[in-house]
Order: structure tokens, then C-alpha cells, then sequence
């Protein structure tokens, strides 16, 4: 199964995506809180998928997990960079649900930083609440997948220890286009992750370079912190990203960039500058 996130009367809902059509599952807080239940309805109205407004299919309660460093190319790259050794455990640190953002959603660059860094990710979405899971029994949390972009403000991020601020800038996690159900995908050990900026491959990786698999991730976070359906693990990024290279790389206003999981989709986004992205917003109001 394939669904996605959609807005109506200021309200997330999930739909599921039927050759063209969207058959309605309900409003998103209800669709996570019996994820079973409300994919074996079929009585959902249904819709022209050009019809609606589409919206990251999570709930506002949502936590992001994110990742650090967990590919090996991208670890040799950190490794020269800031002299991060490979991690012996998950790197996790936090993003808010208030940052995601769909497919052609204008990604604004914050007015202290030279640009943003691109980051594609293969995405988890957790359908049952989970704690002290064992790398045996993991995967039972999992819903699905989706392709991310871990969009970066380097300048904050690499300002402290600490990435709250640099991987928090608005707007700046775009996510979908759906979320694919975890049987429709065959190896999820064995997906080929790619960005682009302006058509231009900037990334392109396999998430069988994982130095940490999702079952591992899911395990540690547990020992910690319950999972929640509807939370998002973003399970890191492959070698290529901006700020690796000679002279750093990054997304200026005019430019496009795209990340992909193949298999799953893609979520391509405009970068804008702060003030043009206030017009924009008033203009879609």
C-alpha cells in the first residue's frame, strides 16, 4: 500500500493512493492511533489525487530520530572534516514535526547561513508503540518508508556540538511523496538513495552501506525512549553532501534539489531566499 498526508478544513488526514484516485483513511491522529484498523477501511471518500493539498503524513505529534553519520562513505567524510570517528552506536539527535514540509514546498535559506546542505535519507515510520525492542523483533514497529531530506544549516550546526539549531531551520525537512507499506519492499537493506541539485547527482548511495541497520537503530532508541506510530526514523545520509567539498557546496536561491529513494519516490523542493519565501507563503494563503 501507498498513502499519503493531505490537508482539509486545517485538518491532516491520511488518504491511500489508488491509480490516480485517494481513498480516504481518516484524520491522521486517528489513522495512528489504530494504524490496522484504518487501513482495512474501504468506506473513505474518494478523491482525485490533483484535487488536494498535500501534507506530511505523520500527525503534529510526531518525533523525528534522526541519524548522524551512518554510511560509511558519509563517515570518511566526517572523519576528515571534523575528525568524528565511525560511530560504535547510533548517533541520534531530534528534529520537530514543525519543519517538515511536502514536494514543491519553497525550502527558505536562513539569512546567517551561505546556503543550505542537501541530505537524502531513507525514512522509517513507526505504526505501533515500542519499547525495548530487540534487533529480533524491530522491525515488528515499522509501517513503512519514505524518502527525506535532512536539509542542514552547516554554519549553526557546525558552530557547537550540539545540531539542534543547524537541522531545525524552518521548513527545511521535506518528506514524502508517500509512505510505502514495509511489504511492499522486497530488501529494504538494498535501496538506492540519490539527490539531485538543478538534475545534477550530487549523491548517490545504497542503504546496504548502513554501518547501523534499522533493527539495530530501533533497538538502541528503544532501551531510552518509547517509539510512537507515527514517529519518523530518518536513517542517515550517503557520501556527497555539500559541506565535504573543495570549496563547500551549497543550495542557493534559484536552485532545485531533489532526493529520491528509487522504488519509494522523490521529493524535489526550490530554494528561496527568507523575504521571497514570506511572499510566497502570503500568496498561497
Amino acid at each position: 500500500m501507498r498513502y499519503i498526508g493531505y490537508r482539509k478544513d486545517d485538518e491532516v488526514f491520511i488518504g491511500l493512493l489508488e491509480k490516480g484516485k485517494i481513498r480516504s483513511l481518516g484524520q491522521a491522529d486517528d489513522f495512528y492511533r489504530d494504524v490496522e484498523a484504518a487501513l482495512a477501511r474501504t468506506d473513505g471518500e474518494v478523491m482525485d489525487a490533483g484535487s488536494v493539498r498535500f501534507a506530511p503524513p505523520v500527525p503534529a505529534t510526531s518525533r523525528i530520530f534522526c541519524v548522524g553519520i551512518n554510511y560509511r562513505d558519509h563517515a570518511a567524510e566526517a572523519k576528515k572534516l571534523v575528525g568524528i570517528d565511525e560511530p560504535k552506536v547510533p548517533m541520534i539527535f531530534g528534529r520537530w514535526a514543525t519543519t517538515l514540509v511536502v514536494d514543491g514546498t519553497p525550502v527558505p535559506v536562513p539569512p546567517q547561513e551561505q546556503g543550505l546542505d542537501w541530505e537524502v535519507e531513507l525514512a522509517v515510520i513507526i505504526g505501533r508503540k515500542t519499547w525495548a525492542a530487540t534487533e529480533q523483533n524491530a522491525m515488528n514497529a515499522v509501517l513503512g518508508y519514505t524518502a527525506f531530506n535532512d536539509l542542514s544549516a552547516r554554519a549553526k550546526q557546525m558552530a557547537t556540538h550540539q545540531f539542534t539549531l543547524g537541522k531545525n531551520a524552518d521548513y527545511s525537512g521535506p518528506i514524502g511523496p508517500c509512505v510505502v507499506t514495509k511489504d511492499e519492499i522486497s530488501n529494504v537493506n538494498n535501496l538506492r538513495v540519490v539527490a539531485r541539485v538543478n538534475g545534477e547527482v550530487v549523491q548517490d548511495g545504497n542503504t546496504k552501506d548502513f554501518i547501523h541497520g534499522i533493527p539495530r537503530i530501533i533497538s538502541y532508541i528503544t532501551d531510552t525512549v518509547s517509539l510512537l506510530p507515527g514517529d519518523v526514523i530518518a536513517t542517515g545520509t550517503p557520501g556527497g553532501v555539500g559541506i565535504s567539498r573543495t570549496p563547500p557546496r551549497y543550495l542557493k536561491p534559484g536552485d532545485v534539489v531533489e532526493v529520491e529513494v528509487v522504488g519509494i519516490g522523490a521529493v524535489r523542493n526550490p530554494i528561496v531566499r527568507r523575504d521571497q519565501f514570506q511572499i510566497l507563503s502570503e500568496e498561497r494563503r
